[in-house]
């Protein structure tokens, strides 16, 4: 029997680059979210009811991206949305090439009581930010993950705030070597 809440599961995405630490999001497809921008964005997840919460977020992730995982996720754990719904979360670093961006399609009537059916992305757009803009631009019950990660990496203001400068390494490149 299904749950009278449904359960939503996916992958956040981070990476170090230049030494600042940047997350992957996704924009909603499809004519509802065309002209919508801050807090719409999302990681990419997806429902699910007979699988398990990990095996859902690997496959939504490929099919809202176009891409494979390959690495060890970690379990961000869950949250509780308003509506009720469950959402679980993974993370993994990894440099994900967005010009590879790939979504699936769903059909729904449009324009409304049309009876003409179009096909949208469900997801049209991925992009990577930095911490700043990735709370101004994710859904709003979906920012504990990026403070999860946070904890996790253990990670400096200067490696989360680009507009502070990062220390000179010893070879002068001004990057930091974040796990050494």
């Amino acid at each position: 029997m299904a749950s009278l809440f449904k359960k939503s599961s996916g992958v956040l995405v981070y990476r170090l680059t230049r030494g600042y630490l940047e997350f992957l999001l996704l924009h909603p497809g499809g004519p509802f979210y065309t002209k919508k921008d801050l807090g719409v964005w999302s990681i990419p997840k997806g429902e699910f009811e007979e699988e398990d919460a990990k095996t859902a977020a690997i496959r939504e992730f490929e099919e809202e991206t176009g891409q494979k995982l390959d690495g060890e996720l970690v379990n961000l754990g869950e949250i509780k949305m308003k509506s009720g719904k469950t959402v679980y979360c993974w993370a993994l670093e990894k440099d994900v090439d967005i010009s590879e961006f790939k979504s699936n399609f769903f059909e729904m009537e449009w324009p409304p009581k049309s009876g003409l059916t179009q096909k949208f992305p469900e997801m049209d757009k991925a992009e990577w930010f930095i911490l700043k803009e990735s709370k101004e631009k994710i859904h709003p019950s979906q920012i504990p993950f990026l403070d999860r990660i946070i904890e996790m990496l253990k990670l400096e203001e200067n490696q989360i705030n680009p507009n502070i400068p990062l220390p000179k390494n010893e070879g002068g490149a001004g990057q930091l070597d974040l796990f050494s």
